[in-house]
């Protein structure tokens, strides 16, 4: 078994990753259904409720009215353009939605680099720093003491 956050090896029966500290229990997928469940059916709805008032509304103004073809015809177009408005933009938050909710689920979680394979720390100056065994294997010379 693997942790599917760092692909660290980990032993079966633990709930929590030894290197990374991930949750390794089975958890249920955790989607927003109620709010695309929502966005659907209002996306069905404005657009059959849409087409009704186009149509029934043109034929009320035609016969009922008696006003001319190109006034039905433009109430025709308006009514169409804010509908279709209305439809682009609940599909695009839509989209949105569901995107942002694969997005959370997939993206791994950056790692910090091992100590080995960092790069030297530097000075304000530029200087690498200094190892810590520098002072240690330097030679010392010999100096006479004199009586």
């Amino acid at each position: 078994m693997y942790c599917s956050n760092c692909g660290t090896p980990v032993t079966s029966g633990i709930s929590y990753c030894n290197r990374c500290g991930t949750g390794l229990r089975e958890k249920p997928e955790s989607t927003n259904t109620g709010a695309i469940t929502a966005f659907l059916t209002a996306i069905t709805l404005i657009g059959i409720c849409g087409l009704g008032i186009m149509l029934g509304g043109s034929l009320v103004l035609r016969k009922e009215a008696g006003l001319p073809v190109e006034l039905v015809g433009f109430f025709m177009l308006f009514t169409f353009v804010i509908v279709g408005l209305t439809e682009i933009l609940l599909v695009r938050n839509l989209s949105k939605l569901t995107s942002s909710a694969e997005r959370t689920h997939h993206l791994p979680m950056p790692q910090p680099l091992p100590l080995e394979l960092r790069p030297p720390t530097t000075t304000s100056f530029g200087e690498p720093i200094g190892s810590v065994t520098d002072n240690t294997t330097r030679t010392l010379e010999y100096a006479r003491r004199e009586r």
